[in-house]
């Protein structure tokens, strides 16, 4: 079972006066890199939110948003009846005074000066009540798991794209065998060719089989492709984990993977053995890619 480290969740909750609205967006990435945007009123229970974001995503590059919106009705700031009254005889006295016209539209003049404007709501900094904060916790669990949800999707699509690679390569491995076996006769009619155009070369047939057979234990792959094929089976087998988690494994199988299929290629001295040895790099690099957002 895969999980993807690319996700969205979002959720609401309602209180008795405000609109709580969670997002999380996450992507991937090596460790746990949290950022979490939290009004100051919910300060005290950030650590709180933090473990249960770290508890259930465990790794991946999230950002998370938390927006409260006021729903009671109340407006936050009224205009200053006094503050009104005294701009507006100073207007006048001065006009009087100094023979001049006052400001043709009073309003967006003394709307922008200053104590117009009166907070009647409490700071936005004051500590959140206790019912509110549960409400809080309440409603980013529920975003954790539309999160979880996403990612689990994800990394079904995840899971099929690496069985659909895992296979090529598996396929390409068995295309090897052929060219493999025909190497033998091939190298010995070479290093005749060669001798033959010495005429005056007498070689001893046994020095020359002993040759032929050091040659070709060094072109011998019978080591990789077995250390191929168990890789190729122990990726699956982590595939098929009950429990996500197997991102860094699988990393670490495919690197694995990478140095067989180079030897494979460096030792293969063969023009179709080193087309599919291409194949299957360009197979592996695919996997690579997608592992890399693999949790």
């Amino acid at each position: 079972m895969l999980h993807s480290m690319t996700g969205f969740g979002r959720a609401e909750a309602h209180t008795a006066d405000h609109l709580i609205t969670i997002e999380i967006k996450t992507l991937n990435s090596k460790q746990l890199e949290l950022s979490m945007r939290v009004p100051s009123c919910y300060r005290a229970i950030e650590g709180a939110l933090r473990n249960m974001v770290s508890h259930s995503l465990e790794r991946g590059k999230i950002d998370i948003s938390i927006c409260r919106e006021n729903t009671s009705g109340n407006v936050a700031v009224t205009l200053s009846e006094k503050a009104l009254e005294g701009y507006k005889k100073q207007f006048d006295t001065l006009s009087e005074k100094l023979g001049v016209n006052p400001p043709a539209d009073f309003w967006s003049v003394v709307t922008r000066m200053p104590d117009v404007m009166e907070n009647n709501l409490p700071s936005a900094s004051c500590a959140a009540e206790e019912d509110e904060c549960k409400a809080v916790e309440n409603c980013l669990k529920e975003a954790l798991e539309h999160v979880n949800s996403f990612r689990a999707t994800e990394g079904a699509k995840l899971e099929l794209f690496f069985m659909e690679r895992i296979k090529e390569i598996t396929d390409l491995l068995c295309q090897i065998t052929p060219y493999e076996q025909e190497r033998v006769p091939r190298i010995k009619q070479r290093l005749a060719e060669m001798l033959a155009r010495i005429p005056e070369a007498e070689p001893d047939s046994n020095r020359l089989e002993q040759e032929l057979i050091y040659y070709i234990e060094k072109l011998d792959v019978t080591e990789e492709k077995q250390r191929l094929g168990q890789h190729l089976r122990y990726f699956i087998e982590t595939l098929e984990l009950p429990t996500p988690g197997q991102g860094k494994k699988l990393g670490f199988i495919s690197q694995e993977m990478g140095r067989e299929i180079n030897t494979l290629g460096s030792k293969s001295n063969h023009a179709e053995m080193q087309k599919i040895v291409v194949r299957m790099k360009d197979s592996l690099e695919q996997i690579k890619e997608q592992v890399l957002n693999t949790l």
